[in-house]
């Protein structure tokens, strides 16, 4: 596949998972967030099955020759990155605006190569330090302290960038060694599903009047977002390095902001709209300054 299909996969990526925000916000109105989850991401994956049993089934010998126990365990370890991360991200719509939540997720991008340093021992650019400091300064700005509520759904979300910064971390490792991408989002969905489905059993009621009720929101999040979104986005980490790959995802939160302006009504102020630009100016800044490093060297 060539560098610029891999690139629009990207960004058709980011622009799902942006205007999904609105499908997981208004998707709650009947519905607990689990339930939501666990009905989205099995609709995801019943989208996902039959593509990868068509184009993936004759691959799998030549693809677990390299060893079908890494695969399992890299995948297991996907799936729960990417229930955490959504679960987290799910409960704190309920507290907080989309906007917020949207801007607050999008740390993981200054995340991923800190846990990458940490763990791996791979030497971490200067830039991150003056990048997470504008992304803190943003936080501030864009956060209405004064609302306790508020405060609760932020934190929450910026404990769910944790997770995804390791969904990125342990896809971009499993593409390395696997050509499966269908079948990796299918399984992730799965899982997702599976543990949605014990949480909300324990803590809500799974009522179908209710259920159906959302069900255009559950479809858009489930098949579009749930489902195909993650599959392109392991087709951009399979082609593209990690640097433009996650300048293009960190657009997530100016499609869902611009999503939320047009179809919720929900405005920001000044402030929240320089603390935009901070988080924005900071994720740049630390995926650009080593890019022009490798440039000069070269």
């Amino acid at each position: 596949m060539s560098k610029s299909v891999s690139l629009f996969s990207a960004l058709l990526c980011t622009f799902i998972w942006g205007t999904t925000f609105i499908a997981q916000d208004t998707g709650m109105d009947d519905i607990g967030p689990f339930t939501f989850n666990a009905v989205r991401f099995f609709v995801g994956f019943l989208a996902i099955l039959p593509l990868a049993l068509l184009f993936e089934t004759k691959k799998f010998k030549l693809e677990f020759k390299t060893g079908f126990r890494y695969f399992v365990i890299l995948s297991f370890l996907i799936g729960l990155s990417l229930f955490l991360g959504s679960a987290l991200q799910q409960v704190a719509l309920l507290y907080t605006d989309v906007a917020n939540a949207a801007f607050f997720t999008i740390f993981y991008v200054p995340m991923v190569p800190i846990i990458i340093f940490i763990f791996k021992r791979d030497s971490l650019h200067w830039s991150v330090w003056p990048s997470v400091i504008l992304c803190l300064i943003g936080g501030y700005l864009l956060t209405n302290f004064y609302d306790a509520t508020v405060r609760l759904g932020d934190t929450l979300v910026i404990l769910g960038a944790l997770f995804w910064s390791t969904h990125i971390i342990f896809t971009g490792m499993i593409v390395k060694t696997y050509n499966l991408p269908l079948t990796l989002g299918a399984i992730q969905t799965l899982l997702v599903a599976l543990f949605s489905f014990i949480i909300g059993l324990i803590y809500e009621e799974f009522v179908i009047k209710n259920i159906l009720n959302e069900i255009d929101s559950i479809l858009y999040a489930g098949i579009l977002s749930g489902g195909f979104a993650f599959v392109l986005q392991i087709y951009a980490q399979k082609n593209i390095t990690p640097a433009p790959a996650a300048i293009i995802f960190s657009l997530e939160g100016v499609f869902a902001t611009i999503a939320a302006w047009f179809l919720l009504s929900q405005i920001l102020d000044f402030n929240n709209i320089l603390g935009c630009l901070f988080i924005l100016c900071g994720v740049l800044i630390s995926q650009l300054l080593p890019l022009m490093r490798k440039v000069n060297y070269q």
